[in-house]
C-alpha cells in the first residue's frame, strides 16, 4: 500500500461552508470564469499583446528534456516552449500568445496520450499538471477539482471521506483526459462513466481574432458545450482547467485478483467471463489481462465483502486452479495498493482499441492465445474491461457524447517494450511490436466494433463514426461555434462544420 500520509496534497486543511473541505492545491483563478448563454466573442477584435506566465520550460532550460518526455516514450517531440499553468490566467496568456504568433499548439495533463498529440515539434505545450486543487462537497456530493489531478490523487482524495467517482485503472493517467474522453474502469457498471458524472467545468476558449477567455460550462451554461466535453473533450473544444463531478459514498471495497499459469484455461475463462461478469450484480466490476505466460482476473466489488465477490465470481474461480487472493478495505488505499510505479514499466507502448456487443466465439477467442504466445514481450497483453448491464446503459441528464454504451466489453491489445531512461534500448523490437499490433487488431476485424478515443487508433478509417457514431455531425457544429478557426487540431481531431 502506499502511505497516503507523506502525500501534501491529500491533507485537508480546512472548511468552506456546510459540509465543504478544500485541499492544497492551485486553485484556478487569476482571470472570472463567464457565465453565458453563448462564446460571446467578436471575430474582429484583437487583444492586446500577451506575455507567457506560470512556469516556463524552454530547450535551453536544464529541466527541458524531463519536461517534455511523455509516459509512453516511443513518442519524442521538441516543442518551443512547455506552460506548465499554476492559475487559470497562465492558460488564457498561453493561449492568447501561441494566437498571436501563430504557433501549433498541444495540451496536456497527465502525459499518457497514447499517440503522442499531447506534444509538438516547434510549438507550445500548455500543461496543465500543476493544477492541483480539490474542493469537495460532502452535503452536496460534489467535489470541484483541479484539471492536474491525476487519478491517484483523485481516488485518494475522495477515499479520505469514503466518495467514490469513476476513474481508470492507471493511477498516472490525468483525470481530466480520461474523463473528457469517456472514463471507465472497475466502477464503470456502479456509478456509470467518468464523463457520465461530470457536471460542470471550467474551460478556457479561443476568443475574438487572436485572444483566448474562460467560461464556464454546466446544464445551464453552454450546455452543448458540456455535452461534447462529455466524451469529445480532449483538445478539440479548449482547455479544461477544473472539473465538477458529482460524487457518490462508497466505505469499501473487495478487491480480487486471481491467476492461471499458462493458457490452457484460456478459452474456459474468457469464455465464462465473457458470459457472465457483465451481467453480474451492478457493483461488480471486472477485467481480464491475458499474458503470454498467464491469466490474470481483477475484480473490485463495491461496498462487497470477501465472501459475496467469490460467489459472483464462483463460476470463473471453479475452472483450473487458479491462485486467488482477495483483500477488503477503502477504495483509496485498495486503489494506491495496486499500482504500478512507472519506473518499473515498459517505456514503450502500442495499443488497439475496440468494443464488442457479441460474445466472443470459439475461433475469436482462439485468435487471442496465438497472438499472446507470440507477444513480443511478457508485459505486452489482451486487455478486456466488462461493460454489459449497469449504471453506463443509462446517459446522464444533459447525454454525452460517447456512444459505446451498448457494449458487452471493451477490450484492446497491447505491446510493451524498452527500457525507461534508455532511449535506444527497444529499437530492436519496436517494428516486431507494431506488426503484432496490426495484425491482432486486424485478425480480431470480424468480432468488433468502433473504438475509445482515449485509445486512439492511428491511421483508422472513418475513425469519426468508430469512436462517435452518429454523434459526430452534432460535435462538428459545436466545433464551428466554439473554435470556428480550428486552433485546437491535431492529427484526429474535430474540425469545425462548414458554415
Amino acid at each position: 500500500m502506499h502511505d497516503l500520509s507523506r502525500r501534501e496534497l491529500l491533507k485537508a486543511t480546512a472548511a468552506v461552508g456546510a459540509g465543504a473541505v478544500v485541499l492544497p492545491g492551485i486553485v484556478t483563478g487569476g482571470t472570472q470564469a463567464i457565465a453565458d448563454d453563448g462564446p460571446g466573442w467578436s471575430p474582429g477584435a484583437e487583444s492586446p499583446p500577451a506575455t507567457l506566465t506560470g512556469r516556463i520550460v524552454r530547450p535551453q532550460d536544464p529541466g527541458y528534456a524531463n519536461a517534455s518526455l511523455g509516459w509512453d516514450e516511443l513518442f519524442v517531440r521538441y516543442p518551443l516552449v512547455i506552460v506548465f499553468a499554476q492559475e487559470t490566467q497562465d492558460v488564457v496568456n498561453a493561449l492568447t500568445w501561441a494566437r498571436q504568433h501563430d504557433v501549433a499548439l498541444r495540451v496536456r495533463s497527465g502525459r499518457h496520450s497514447l499517440e503522442g498529440w499531447s506534444n509538438v515539434d516547434n510549438g507550445i505545450v500548455i500543461d496543465v499538471s500543476e493544477l492541483k486543487s480539490a474542493r469537495i462537497d460532502t452535503a452536496a456530493l460534489t467535489a470541484t477539482v483541479g484539471a492536474g489531478l491525476n487519478q491517484l490523487e483523485a481516488v485518494t482524495t475522495l477515499g479520505q471521506y469514503d466518495l467514490a467517482v469513476t476513474t481508470g485503472t492507471e493511477g498516472t493517467v490525468g483525470l481530466s483526459g480520461a474523463t473528457l474522453g469517456g472514463g471507465f474502469g472497475f466502477l464503470t457498471r456502479y456509478l456509470g462513466m467518468a464523463c457520465d458524472n461530470l457536471i460542470g467545468a471550467e474551460i478556457v476558449v479561443a476568443s475574438g481574432a487572436d485572444g483566448a477567455k474562460a467560461i464556464e460550462v454546466d446544464l445551464k451554461n453552454h450546455p452543448d458545450l458540456l455535452w461534447a466535453l462529455r466524451g469529445a473533450g480532449n483538445g478539440n473544444f479548449g482547455i479544461v482547467t477544473s472539473l465538477t463531478y458529482r460524487v457518490t459514498p462508497l466505505r469499501s471495497v473487495a478487491y480480487l485478483q486471481a491467476t492461471w499459469e499458462g493458457l490452457d484455461d484460456l478459452h474456459g475463462v474468457f469464455d465464462t467471463w465473457q458470459r457472465t461478469a457483465p451481467f453480474a450484480d451492478y457493483r461488480l466490476g471486472t477485467q481480464l489481462e491475458i499474458h503470454k505466460s498467464q491469466i490474470l482476473l481483477f475484480g473490485v466489488l463495491a461496498d462487497g465483502s470477501e465472501a459475496a465477490a467469490r460467489e459472483l465470481l464462483g463460476p470463473l474461480l471453479s475452472i483450473g486452479n487458479p491462485e486467488v487472493t482477495v483483500q477488503t478495505g477503502g477504495w483509496g488505499e485498495t486503489y494506491a495498493g495496486f499500482q504500478i510505479p512507472t519506473e518499473d514499466e515498459p517505456a514503450n507502448w502500442k495499443f488497439f482499441s475496440q468494443f464488442t456487443s457479441e460474445p466472443f466465439p470459439e475461433e475469436a477467442i482462439g485468435v487471442i492465445r496465438t497472438f499472446m504466445e507470440n507477444a513480443p514481450s511478457e508485459d505486452s497483453n489482451f486487455f478486456t474491461q466488462a461493460f454489459g448491464t449497469g449504471a453506463q446503459t443509462s446517459e446522464p441528464t444533459g447525454g454525452t457524447a460517447f456512444p459505446h454504451r451498448d457494449a458487452l466489453f471493451y477490450s484492446e491489445p497491447g505491446a510493451g517494450w524498452g527500457t525507461r531512461g534508455e532511449p535506444d534500448s527497444g529499437d530492436a523490437v519496436t517494428p516486431i511490436a507494431q506488426a503484432w499490433i496490426a495484425e491482432f487488431s486486424q485478425a480480431l476485424r470480424p468480432y468488433v466494433n468502433g473504438a475509445y478515443v482515449n485509445v486512439p487508433n492511428i491511421g483508422m478509417a472513418e475513425w469519426e463514426t468508430a469512436y462517435w457514431r452518429g454523434n459526430f455531425d452534432r460535435l462538428r457544429k459545436i466545433k464551428a461555434k466554439y473554435d470556428p478557426h480550428n486552433v485546437f487540431q491535431y492529427e484526429q481531431s474535430i474540425p469545425p462544420a462548414s458554415c
